[in-house]
């Protein structure tokens, strides 16, 4: 489980304690028979020892439903004025019409992080829950992520489905995704592959699809070479500013894996400068398969996320989140799309 009891004690502290989901304990809590009794008994007895007690008037407001749900879009910078990730654009759509198919209206909100966007919608109840698109840094998300589970608000988020992610997390299986990228520029004929994108917990997706990438090389016998890790964030420019770091550090590469595309297209272009043809020199593969990745020269080879599969998954979580009802954290699988700039011969 993810969080850890502190304070006034919470339905999460007890499923912290119990090992079991929040709905759960609240339907044990409550008598539901479609808890066995041995879990119900021992949830009871843990409510027990933490002197936790039901917060009426909260479950009062809870259950008044607006029939609403907030989207809410965060600040990722862009070239343009927008502020917002291409790819999650593109989600709205699905999202948009997993609502409408269950007569549920859609507030949309564009929000930074350092704002109080974690207590606005709970303070006020216009909505009975958040779908939240894009976090930046991780782990200064995670605290918010935090609160908002510590103030009961539903919630269900894009992002890395990892163990602590407390069953309200949507996304790609990036791990899986990262092998099929590794094992298409091995079976390529590529043996040095660089990777461009964070890896570490500040951007955990990011560091899944290298991980994936790094164990299909093994599997092709080959090395991964870890100096050709460089960091970037979600834009062309950081990708164009990677790919000339890495070219200048005299390292030998002939494949590029970008954590996405956006990313890709910046190293592209740093390619092209420095006179190294895409894909003869290098091949490149990016991730995400925005519309933007079939327009390039050559057309971008990606990793395809379920924009239509995710709208209906993150809508699905957010609902059983606010019926009180179990649904595990959704891995999504990725697709490959094999365009020019991976082309063999």
């Amino acid at each position: 489980m993810g969080r850890k009891p502190t304070g006034r004690p919470t339905s999460f502290d007890i499923a912290y304690a119990a090992g079991v989901s929040q709905p759960t304990v609240s339907r044990a809590l409550r008598g539901d028979r479609s808890v066995s009794a041995q879990t119900r008994e021992r949830i009871k007895q843990i409510a027990r020892d933490l002197n936790y007690t039901v917060d009426k008037n909260a479950s009062s407001l809870r259950s008044q439903r607006s029939n609403t749900i907030a989207l809410l879009f965060f600040e990722d910078p862009t070239p343009d004025e927008s502020m917002i990730n291409p790819f999650f654009l593109a989600m709205l759509g699905s999202i948009t019409r997993a609502c409408a198919d269950r007569g549920l209206d859609l507030l949309i909100s564009f929000q930074r992080m350092e704002d109080d966007w974690h207590v606005q919608y709970q303070d006020s109840h216009r909505a009975d829950g958040l779908i939240l698109l894009g976090y930046g840094d991780y782990t200064v998300y995670r605290k918010r992520l935090d609160q908002l589970e510590q103030q009961g608000t539903h919630f269900a988020r894009w992002g890395s489905v990892s163990s602590d992610s407390s069953g309200v997390t949507v996304g790609t299986d990036n791990y899986a995704a990262g092998v099929l990228a590794g094992r298409h520029l091995a079976e390529s004929g590529r043996r040095a592959v660089a990777f461009i994108g964070h890896a570490d917990e500040h951007y955990p997706e990011f560091a899944g699809r290298y991980a994936g990438l790094c164990e299909a090389l093994r599997e092709a016998g080959i090395e991964p070479d870890h100096k050709l890790q460089y960091d970037a964030i979600t834009t062309e420019e950081a990708g164009h500013c990677a790919a000339q770091a890495l070219i200048a550090s005299g390292r030998q590469f002939d494949a590029i894996f970008a954590a996405s595309d956006l990313i890709a297209i910046g190293a592209m272009r740093a390619l092209v400068e420095t006179g190294r043809s895409v894909p003869r020199d290098v091949a490149v593969v990016g991730f995400d398969d925005i519309p933007a990745a079939s327009l390039t020269t050559p057309p971008l080879t990606t990793i395809m996320q379920d924009i239509g599969g995710a709208g209906q998954a993150l809508v699905e979580t957010l609902i059983a989140q606010i019926e009180d009802r179990d649904l595990p954290p959704r891995k999504l699988p990725g697709k490959l799309v094999i365009r020019g700039s991976s082309a063999v011969g």
